[in-house]
């Protein structure tokens, strides 16, 4: 009998709390109604909150191989910051390209040094291949983007087993060399630079019309009034990452693997067995050989080669990143990342 009292005389709580059930299904559906009106402005709003996109800064000197970029000039700041806006937000391919380089840049600078090049130049490589063993579509190939009569006239060996294009070192020599003549004959390092994809006759013959020697006054084809610029920008990123939105550690880069090398001066009828033989496989060789183009090397003439294995196969890439020194420090700058 207490019991039913009881509900007695609470039922009208019990009616409230049904009411009010009722009318918070009929709110949350008529409000769903209007949910995609809704969502649309929370999404503009969101949008307009957190999508930020900026311009870029233009440093106010700029130097390419000890020589003076005329950034006073409309036209030179705004081809700069048409190369600068490309690289920044091609976010993808700007970061490989600085992981490779921590890699690469140390072999292509130290032969650059050896050979009197500026250092600059290795920006070229950069921007010709992204370093990688690229073959473009009018068959430049390599890190330094050799066409084959280029290659050969300067010393590279080019046939169906064996494509020097393909060799680090040996097409950074190449290339060492075609800068040097072409200084001699363009009178600047940047001329030199754009006659790498002009061409020296095609550069020279450009200079002797116009009847002037600055690269950046010179009315040139669209793709080479671009290549220095494309240069320049990857110069002003990879020197300080940070300045242009870029945040890789040290340990985030890739690292130089250790090799060891062999010499030959006899024909390889198979190079997986030889690969073997070296305690690698047939992919390492390929891996550190892209310059080999077939599965033997018939060697006629007796020719040194030299072929490069990993020192050992079975090392774990963690073990290189663990000796890493500062591994959380960003590259090539001198801020510390924030956690």
């Amino acid at each position: 009998m207490k019991i039913l009292n009881y509900l007695f005389q609470h039922k009208w709580h019990w009616v409230l709390i049904s009411v009010t059930l009722m009318v918070l299904v009929i709110k949350v559906f008529v409000c769903s109604t209007d949910q995609p009106n809704d969502s649309d402005t929370n999404y503009k709003d969101a949008f307009k909150s957190h999508c930020k996109v900026f311009s870029i800064e233009i440093p106010n000197e700029l130097s390419f191989a000890g020589e003076k970029v005329p950034l006073e000039n409309f036209d030179v700041r705004e081809n700069l910051e048409r190369e600068l806006l490309i690289n920044t937000y091609w976010q993808s391919n700007t970061i490989l390209m600085i992981k490779r380089a921590n890699r690469w840049f140390p072999a292509i600078s130290a032969i650059l040094k050896e050979q009197g090049v500026p250092d600059d130049f290795k920006y070229l490589a950069l921007a010709e291949s992204g370093l990688t063993h690229a073959t473009s579509s009018a068959g430049a190939c390599g890190y330094w983007q050799f066409m084959k009569e280029t290659a050969s006239r300067y010393g590279l060996e080019i046939n169906e087993e064996v494509d020097e294009r393909y060799n680090l070192e040996k097409a950074s020599l190449a290339a060492c060399k075609y800068l040097k003549n072409a200084y001699s004959v363009c009178n600047s390092w940047t001329n030199a630079a754009a006659s790498y994809n002009m061409g020296e006759a095609g550069m020279k013959k450009q200079i002797e019309f116009q009847g002037c020697t600055n690269y950046y006054e010179l009315f040139l084809n669209h793709e080479t009034s671009r290549y220095l610029f494309r240069i320049l920008s990857l110069k002003l990123i990879l020197e300080k990452p940070s300045d242009y939105g870029f945040y890789l550690r040290n340990k985030d880069v890739y690292q130089t693997i250790p090799t060891y090398k062999v010499m030959v001066d006899s024909s390889i009828s198979n190079l997986a067995d030889f690969a073997k033989i070296n305690k690698a496989s047939y992919k390492n060789l390929k891996q550190f050989n892209p310059w080999l183009r077939d599965r033997k090397l018939t060697n006629k003439n007796k020719k040194q080669y030299i072929i490069t294995f990993p020192q050992n196969q079975y090392l774990l890439y963690l073990n290189l990143l663990s000796r890493i020194k500062d591994p959380n420090s960003l590259v090539n700058d001198t801020a510390t990342l924030i956690n």
